[in-house]
């Protein structure tokens, strides 16, 4: 009786010393951020300013009337 019960609990001390398995740890890819080097879309808005503010100097400015016809 005394052989079954220290058989019975070498089985059960064996069979949870192999449980598991040596494996590699997977590992997470590195994520790497690409800088950006275009800088075209900072200079967009100066250049629409610029170009709204000549179309406001060109239009004139003058607060005179338009010529009326007189002739009947």
């Amino acid at each position: 009786m005394k052989k079954i019960l220290l058989t019975s609990a070498f089985m059960l001390a064996a069979t949870q010393s192999f449980a598991g398995n040596l494996v590699e740890p997977m590992m997470e890819p590195e994520v790497v951020e690409a800088a950006t080097g275009s800088s075209g879309g900072a200079m967009l808005v100066p250049i629409l300013m610029i170009v709204l503010l000549a179309a406001v100097v060109a239009s004139g400015g003058s607060n005179n009337a338009p010529p009326v016809d007189v002739a009947q």
